[in-house]
C-alpha cells in the first residue's frame, strides 16, 4: 500500500495547488471587475504644452529578423511624435545577411528626418538585456520605449503613453498586446486565448489593487531613472523582463497597466516556434522565483496581499508540473479507486476539485466576453474556444514541466528567440523560413508515448472494477489523449 498511497499523497497535493491557484485567479477576476467600475483619474501630461512633452527613445532590439525588418521599420517611422525629442535605436545583434538589409531600411527612416542609430555590437552577451542595456548607455530620452521586432504600434501610441509618467511615482507604463493573425489556425488562436487571458484578467487584476504586474518586454516604456534605480537589465534569467519588473517593484516604483492601448502583433503559427517561446517564459518565470522570493518575503515595503500575489505570479508556470502530475497520476488513480474500496469515500471529496475548472471557466469567460462581447452565439464559441485551449495547454504540460524545473534548478541555456514569419492570412508561406528548427526534439517522442498512454486510460474506463467500468476520468484522458497527440503530430510535421 506504501505505492498506492504516496500516489494519492502527490495527486491530492498537486489538486490542492491547482485549487489555490484557481482561488488567486478569482481574486483576480473580482479585482478587475471592481476596477472596471472606477474611472480612471490619473494625472497626465499637457501635450498641448510643448515644455510638457519630454525626450523618448524608442529601442528596436533585433537578431536576425530577415522577414519583418522592412515592415518593423516603415511601421515605426509612421510614429507620431516631435521629431526633436525622438530619437531611434535599431539594437541590432544579428548574425546574418539581415544585418545589410536593415541598414537600407535604417537609412530610408532617416530620410524622413527621424533620428535613427544602427548599433551593432561585436557579441551577444546577456542576449536581449545587454542590447538593452547597451544601447541606454548612449540614449538621449528620459523615458524609452521597447518593441520587439513583430510588434506594430499605432502612430499615436507615445500620445497615448507617455503623457501618465506625469506622475513622478510611475516607472513603467504597459501596454495590451493585441494579435494580427489570431485566426490564422488552432494554434494561434489558442495563443491568443492564454494572452487575451494575461492581458486582461491578470494584469487589469493585479495592478487595480497596486499588486507587482510584469512589464511584458514589449509593447511598453519605461522611465530610465526608474531602470537604473532598480538596477539595470541583467541577463541571468530568460525573461529579463520579469526580473527587472520585480526589482523596480521592490523599490516602490509604481506601474500603469492601459487595457485600452493595444499594440498588434504577430504570433508564431509554427508549433516549433511556440514551443520555443513557451519554453523561454515558462522556465524564465521559474527562475525569476528563486531569483525574488525571498526579496518578496522579506520586503518591508508590500503588504502580505502583494506578497501573496507576488509569489504566485511567479510560480505561474508551475503551475504545469502539478497539472503534469495530476494527468499521469490520474490513471493509478482511476485503478486504485476500484481496486481498494475503503478508499471510495476519499475519491468521492476530492472530485470536490473539478470546481477548479468552474472557476477558470467562469475567469476566462469574462476575459472573452470584454473582448468578442455577450450573446449566445458568443457564449458557444467561448465554449469551443475554452476547451480547445485547455486541451492543447495540457499537450504542452510536459514540454513545460520540464522548463520550470530546469528554470527551479538553476540549468543555464541560451537565449532563443522565437522566429518571425510576417504572416496574416493563410495565403502567407512560412514553410521556407530559415529559422525554423528542422529537428523535433527529444521529448516529443514522449509526448506521442502520453498520447498512447491517456488512450489506455480511455480504454481503462471500460475494465476497471466490478460494476460495468468507470467513466469518472473519461473526458479528462480524452482531452489528454488529444491534447497530447496534437502537440506531438504538429510537432512532427512542423505544421501550423
Amino acid at each position: 500500500m506504501l505505492l498506492e498511497y504516496t500516489i494519492i499523497v502527490i495527486y491530492s497535493v498537486s489538486l490542492l495547488l491547482i485549487f489555490m491557484y484557481a482561488i488567486a485567479q478569482l481574486n483576480l477576476l473580482i479585482n478587475y471587475l471592481s476596477f472596471k467600475k472606477k474611472e480612471d483619474k490619473s494625472i497626465k501630461f499637457d501635450f498641448s504644452n510643448p515644455d510638457e512633452i519630454p525626450y523618448v527613445t524608442i529601442q528596436l532590439p533585433v537578431y536576425n529578423e530577415l522577414y519583418v525588418m522592412k515592415r518593423l521599420l516603415k511601421n515605426i517611422g509612421k510614429i507620431e511624435y516631435p521629431k526633436d525629442k525622438l530619437e531611434i535605436q535599431v539594437l541590432d545583434d544579428s548574425t546574418d545577411e539581415s544585418v545589410e538589409e536593415t541598414a537600407k531600411y535604417v537609412e530610408k527612416v532617416r530620410e524622413l528626418g527621424i533620428d535613427i542609430q544602427h548599433i551593432r555590437r561585436t557579441n551577444r552577451q546577456g542576449f536581449k538585456a545587454g542590447a538593452l542595456k547597451e544601447g541606454l548607455k548612449t540614449s538621449k530620452g528620459e523615458f524609452v520605449a521597447i518593441f520587439d521586432a513583430d510588434f506594430l504600434p499605432e502612430p499615436n501610441w507615445l500620445y497615448e503613453t507617455v503623457p501618465y509618467f506625469k506622475d513622478p511615482e510611475i516607472g513603467v507604463v504597459q501596454t495590451k498586446w493585441s494579435h494580427i493573425n489570431k485566426d490564422y489556425s488552432t494554434l494561434t488562436k489558442i495563443q491568443a486565448f492564454m494572452l487575451d487571458a494575461h492581458f486582461t484578467l491578470e494584469q487589469v487584476g493585479r495592478n487595480s489593487k497596486g499588486h507587482f504586474i510584469n512589464f511584458n518586454g514589449t509593447a511598453g516604456i519605461w522611465r530610465k531613472e526608474c531602470i537604473y534605480d532598480a538596477g539595470n537589465w541583467e541577463g541571468d534569467t530568460l525573461t529579463e523582463d520579469i526580473d527587472l519588473s520585480y526589482r523596480a517593484q521592490l523599490k516602490n516604483w509604481k506601474f500603469k497597466y492601459l487595457e485600452n492601448i493595444e499594440t498588434p502583433a504577430e504570433l508564431p503559427v509554427v508549433i516549433s516556434a511556440a514551443r520555443t517561446q513557451q519554453f523561454r517564459w515558462n522556465k524564465g518565470g521559474a527562475e525569476n522565483f528563486q531569483k525574488s522570493a525571498k526579496k518578496i518575503i522579506t520586503s518591508k515595503n508590500i503588504s502580505v496581499k502583494t506578497k501573496i500575489h507576488g509569489l504566485l505570479h511567479l510560480l505561474n508556470s508551475s503551475m504545469f508540473i502539478c497539472i503534469f502530475l495530476v494527468a499521469v497520476l490520474s490513471i493509478p488513480m482511476l485503478y486504485i479507486k476500484n481496486e481498494y474500496a475503503h478508499l471510495r469515500s476519499y475519491f468521492y471529496v476530492m472530485s470536490f476539485f473539478v470546481v477548479s475548472s468552474i472557476i477558470f471557466f467562469v475567469c476566462y469567460w469574462h476575459m472573452y466576453k470584454n473582448i468578442h462581447g455577450k450573446g449566445f452565439i458568443n457564449f458557444i464559441k467561448y465554449i469551443g474556444a475554452f476547451f480547445t485551449f485547455f486541451t492543447v495547454a495540457m499537450g504542452f504540460s510536459l514540454h513545460n514541466t520540464i522548463a520550470v524545473i530546469e528554470g527551479h534548478f538553476g540549468k543555464k541555456s541560451e537565449f532563443v528567440r522565437t522566429p518571425k514569419f510576417n504572416i496574416k492570412n493563410l495565403k502567407d508561406g512560412w514553410k521556407n523560413n530559415k529559422y525554423i528548427r528542422k529537428r523535433p526534439s527529444f521529448y516529443v517522442i514522449l509526448e506521442g508515448l502520453l498520447a498512447i498512454y491517456f488512450a489506455f486510460g480511455m480504454y481503462s474506463a471500460f475494465i476497471v472494477g466490478d460494476q460495468g467500468g468507470d467513466f469518472g476520468l473519461f473526458p479528462f484522458h480524452l482531452m489528454l489523449f488529444i491534447g497530447f497527440a496534437y502537440v506531438f503530430f504538429k510537432s512532427v510535421f512542423s505544421k501550423a
